[in-house]
């Protein structure tokens, strides 16, 4: 199956159990390639390759196992994302074939007169043969990346499609988070960039823990964080990796070496777009500058680096990795590039002393002026006198011309003919015309300029060609300095929020001591932390109560983004941390719009737990805020109590690290759930000062026996008498009473009713023979009485 966007090229093949993947970046001629690996029969992995890579093409075998037509159709079914679906013949897929194709393809780094024999070596090197269904999608991927020339579509027909690197791609270890996850934990954040100016180059990075932690210097370190943020992993070794790095920087006598380091990172160019324009004889002067600035700047980092501690495995790799290739590199290019004068000439120079032949014909060219000059004046002297001046000038490709002002008494072509000189065309009032002595500087001098850019073209090629043997050398540069400069931007950021560095526990068990929302302490002038303990056998399900705006979906989300953080090999916001390796984060916290994907909003909420309920092992967090709410009361309470009694009835060691916050009160009155050591009830503290409810946002054992909606109405602003009507009506409903509609005047209009009444009684004058007192009790007090009698 071949997946294909703007810039990226995969191919993929699922059987027996199996996926196979390979897949191809245009930008940077890159072919990066998955061993087969297991999956089931859903497709996950691939699903999550599908969600990374995000094509808008998928080219599939027109022979497929039937849960690959599956997966297809139900990707084909998601109103969010529908990319194109088209088959090609299996033939294509063959694995002698693709063999022969991998063998066959362009490898523009590799010395034209390597022999068959080394040939074969090299890629067995690069690529595992031993993954028949990846080696039949490269192959595939070769057919398809000629037939549509990817990259090179306006080149000639007989440029090739370059690839200058391959890479190994795994998904193996990484945790399991889906879109949903990621949006509701506001780890990623797009929004509209605010300036007119860029609303054509899309979004921004909005507030996000991708937006707090990206301090990288260089692009390439901003796009291996995001890799890093959505593939978290379960390898201690990568964790424990990043995070040695990350303490050396946190410490504060290495924060001059960190700002070194950073100063050189900032120079990083663009090198894998470099190189592919070079494969293609596309480099233009700013591309030689960048990449001279790369390689100066590369050796600057690892004479950096190899000061400081070699037992740090990414220093040693540094000091190792960045090869005495980048002195040949830099020293190269500093011996041959005339930075200067390429600038202002706008193309390719070289300095002197590279080329004799070049420098002879460059000081043919300086001499010129002079001699030309004094071409002009002995032309002048046998031109006719009405002539006043004339001059030699030289035009590339059409060689020395003799050029003379025009006269008034020029006006027709008849008028531009002079004896003995061929006239060749008019230009800004001036006549320009062949001579014998012109003709004898073309047959002297020749066409020097076209004749010194042929050169110096190829004197660059010789470069360009010594650079791409070393590209290896420079992609390994690329990838360090990446790694390098996203460890030093985590740092950056734990030293300013005072993160602590977590510890990792083969146990199925997550401590968190004194957490904080990374987020949200950043917007709060004062934020409350709160701990979290999940052991192997007790307090694995975790229910909280409390009032609204309490904090319990601010303390669900802490938990998840501490967990998320340290599975990036982040240091996390609490004072101390202990996480057991975590394979998955399922939330059910957060309702997408139902217009858009086509379902109602209970559906969606449905749709999300049972993928937590699903998918999750005993290894998982899982993260659930107010499921049931979109529903009949009694059945989603009934919903919820189920799920979280699926849970408590499993063996210990298959419940998730379970997460859930709920105003179903009645979940825990009416007993509906079954005891359980796996059970834990919390609450958030409140304290009721008079009629103020006052939120403490410290987390206790215990249930929260009252919801505070009238409490949290007032603050919210409501009405005073809606507020007492509906903790009238609340009582009544509660104690069983009958409740009765209110259709008459409001308690506040019977209020002023009555004071009007008894104002006219006392303004009466009971001395008056002509008062009608009757009449008076008829049309002003009876029918408010009988009011106030059907009120209550």
């Amino acid at each position: 199956m071949e997946m294909k966007r703007r810039k990226t090229h995969p191919h993929v093949l699922a059987q027996h159990g199996q996926v196979g993947l390979c897949f191809y970046h245009s930008e940077d001629s890159t072919l990066h390639y998955m061993i087969d690996t297991p999956d089931n029969h859903e497709l996950h992995l691939l699903a999550r390759v599908i969600q990374e890579v995000s094509p808008n093409l998928i080219i599939t075998s027109a022979k497929q196992e039937r849960c690959m037509t599956l997966f297809l159709q139900q990707l084909g079914s998601n109103p969010d994302y529908k990319p194109e679906v088209v088959t090609y013949p299996y033939a294509d897929f063959g694995l002698e074939v693709s063999k022969q194709r991998l063998f066959a393809a362009y490898l523009p780094f590799l010395p034209p007169s390597i022999s068959e024999r080394d040939k074969m070596s090299y890629l067995s090197s690069c690529i595992s043969f031993e993954s028949p269904l990846m080696l039949r999608t490269v192959g595939a991927l070769l057919k398809c990346l000629d037939r549509r020339r990817v990259g090179v579509e306006l080149e000639d027909s007989s440029v090739r499609v370059p690839i200058l690197q391959f890479n190994a791609y795994t998904l193996k270890g990484v945790v399991c988070i889906d879109r949903d996850t990621y949006s509701v934990l506001q780890i990623f954040k797009s929004e509209i960039h605010p300036s007119v100016y860029k609303l054509h180059s899309g979004e921004k990075e909005g507030l996000s823990l991708y937006g707090i932690l990206n301090r990288c210097r260089c692009k390439f370190g901003s796009r291996l964080l995001r890799q890093w943020f959505l593939r978290p992993t379960q390898d201690t070794a990568v964790l424990h990796r990043r995070q040695e790095v990350i303490r050396f920087f946190t410490s504060p006598q290495n924060s001059d070496v960190q700002s070194t380091l950073q100063s050189s990172l900032r120079n990083i160019r663009n090198i894998p777009s470099l190189l592919h324009r070079m494969s293609l004889s596309h480099t233009k002067v700013t591309d030689w500058q960048g990449l001279y600035k790369t390689v100066y700047s590369a050796v600057c980092i690892r004479d950096t680096v190899r000061h400081l501690p070699q037992s740090i495995e990414l220093f040693h790799e540094i000091s190792e990795g960045f090869s005495d290739d980048l002195h040949h590199i830099s020293s190269v290019i500093s011996r041959v590039v005339d930075f200067e004068t390429s600038v202002a000439e706008n193309r390719f120079t070289i300095k002197p002393n590279v080329d004799p032949a070049i420098d002879e014909k460059k000081r043919r060219m300086m001499g010129l002026s002079d001699f030309l000059t004094d071409v002009a004046r002995r032309e002048l002297e046998h031109l006719d006198a009405c002539i006043p001046s004339c001059c030699v000038i030289y035009i590339p490709l059409i060689g020395f011309l003799l050029s003379v002002p025009r006269l008034p008494s020029m006006v027709e072509r008849e008028d531009f003919e002079i004896e003995g000189l061929e006239f060749m065309f008019l230009s800004e009032d001036r006549l320009h015309y062949r001579s014998q002595r012109t003709k004898e500087l073309d047959n002297l001098l020749g066409d020097l300029h076209c004749d010194i850019r042929d050169m110096e073209t190829a004197v660059m090629t010789q470069l360009q060609n010594t650079i791409l043997e070393r590209s290896s050398s420079l992609y390994r540069v690329l990838d360090l300095a990446a790694e390098l400069d996203c460890l030093m931007a985590m740092s950056s950021a734990s030293q300013e929020y005072g993160y602590a560095s977590p510890k990792f526990t083969s146990h199925r068990m997550i401590t968190v001591k004194q957490g904080r929302h990374p987020l949200l302490e950043l917007c709060s002038p004062v934020f409350v932390a709160n701990s979290f303990q999940s052991s192997e056998s007790q307090g694995r399900v975790k229910i909280i109560t409390g009032p609204n705006s309490s904090g319990k979906s601010i303390y669900l989300k802490q938990v998840g983004l501490i967990v998320f953080m340290a599975l990036i090999g982040s240091d996390v916001p609490a004072k101390e941390a202990e996480i057991g390796l975590v394979d998955g984060i399922f939330t059910r916290m957060q309702s997408r719009e139902s217009v858009s994907v086509g379902l109602s909003t209970f559906m969606i909420d449905l749709n999300q737990m049972a993928q937590a309920i699903n998918s999750s092992t005993g290894n998982s967090l899982v993260l659930i805020d107010e499921f049931g709410k979109g529903t009949n009361t009694v059945d989603g309470l009934s919903l919820l109590a189920s799920s979280i009694s699926h849970w408590l009835r499993k063996a210990p060691m298959d419940v998730p690290h379970v997460l859930l916050a709920t105003n179903f009160h009645s979940l825990l009155q009416l007993g509906l759930l079954p005891s359980s050591v796996l059970l834990s009830l919390l609450t958030l503290e409140t304290a009721v000062d008079g009629d103020e409810l006052v939120f403490l946002y410290q987390l206790k054992e215990g249930i929260c026996h009252s919801s505070y909606a009238a409490n949290i109405a007032t603050l919210a602003g409501l009405p005073v008498t809606l507020v007492q009507r509906g903790v009238e009506v609340s009582e009544l409903y509660r104690t069983g009473r009958p409740i009765k509609l209110i259709d008459k005047a409001s308690s506040d209009e019977q209020a002023n009713r009555c004071r009007s009444v008894v104002e006219k009684f006392l303004n009466l004058d009971l001395e008056d023979k002509d008062l009608d007192l009757q009449s008076f009790m008829k049309e002003e007090f009876l029918p408010f009485a009988g009011e106030l009698l059907d009120h209550s």
